[in-house]
């Protein structure tokens, strides 16, 4: 495959069952081939896109030390910012060329969960921030159901079966912006290649190209949304529950060529996690003699914090 699958989530909440069997079945077909899709007809307004971008430009346009003050220690950056540099891919010692914020869960309704996560960050700065942020979150989050709803009957699942382990997940939304490139990186990209550690991604349309995914072959193949769509992609908690039927493909962002290096690149990617206490063990049916386990049985809380470990966004 050397292109991303364009889907249209409409299809599968239309209310006809031909139509959405269908989307079953391209989404369903496009994980397990590439683990990317262009998903359209989300539920992500064009408006509410365009603030968020202008409030996270605000805020990335903070003088340096009012953005220090919302780094806070002892929480692996899972909420507020994590300044240039910091986070590095799996298996590498360079810092990506980037520097991010993190929206975190709005817990309603368990108080338990409301104590295990951090507190989200609020910018006295910027009025409308964390209000744009909030919004945002709830409207990928929602789309994100819907597209893990359709998962769930191409695995052979009920179809509410990932409903009460991502209510009130550890999800998070998380604003990149990339700055302008000053001198000749080290051996450093804007984020090296990676997997993503949760169950999907939803990545809406960044501003400016850079983003690519590896297919099978190995081949580097450039992933640009339209304008109204969200590139959604597996992650490596997804894979391991489906025995790596759905496959958390390899992705990056490459540096600009040289004449674009004065821009910056901004990029708003949401991942999906599940609550702490899901288990990620390989579904008995996804296994089979061709198909042996591959993953050893883990809960998705014990997973992400040995990612965060190599990462270097937690320590031992």
């Amino acid at each position: 495959m050397n292109r991303i699958p364009n889907v249209d989530l409409s299809e599968f909440v239309s209310g006809d069952p031909e139509r959405k069997s269908e989307f079953v079945k391209q989404i369903g077909h496009a994980f397990e081939e590439i683990g990317f899709v262009a998903l359209s007809g989300h539920f992500l307004s064009d408006s509410l896109v365009e603030e968020l971008y202008s409030e996270i430009k605000k805020f990335f346009d903070l003088p340096e030390n009012v953005k220090a003050k919302y780094e806070i220690p002892g929480i692996g950056g899972q909420r507020g910012y994590t300044s240039f540099g910091k986070e590095h891919a799996k298996g590498r010692k360079e810092g990506d060329l980037k520097e991010f914020w993190h929206f975190g869960q709005y817990v309603e309704d368990d108080a338990r969960l409301a104590e295990e996560y951090p507190e989200n960050v609020q910018v006295a700065e910027l009025p409308d921030f964390n209000k744009v942020g909030r919004e945002t979150y709830k409207m990928l989050e929602k789309t994100a159901i819907y597209v893990l709803r359709a998962l769930a009957i191409h695995l052979e699942l009920d179809e509410y079966y990932f409903d009460a382990y991502v209510h009130n997940g550890n999800s998070i939304l998380r604003p990149i912006h990339y700055p302008p490139i000053t001198k000749e990186p080290k051996n450093a990209v804007r984020a090296a290649a990676h997997g993503d550690i949760n169950l999907i991604t939803l990545l809406m349309g960044a501003h400016g190209k850079g983003l690519q995914v590896q297919n099978h072959r190995g081949e580097w193949i450039d992933a640009i949304a339209a304008p109204d769509q969200l590139m959604i992609n597996v992650g490596d908690m997804l894979s391991r529950l489906s025995n790596n039927k759905l496959k958390s493909t390899i992705h990056r962002v490459v540096n600009p060529p040289r004449e674009l290096w004065g821009k910056s690149r901004y990029s708003i990617p949401f991942f999906m996690h599940p609550i702490s206490s899901m288990p990620l063990n390989c579904l008995e049916h996804c296994i089979d003699a061709e198909h042996p386990k591959l993953y050893e049985d883990i809960t998705a809380g014990e997973f992400l914090h040995e990612r965060l470990v190599e990462l270097g966004l937690v320590k031992k």
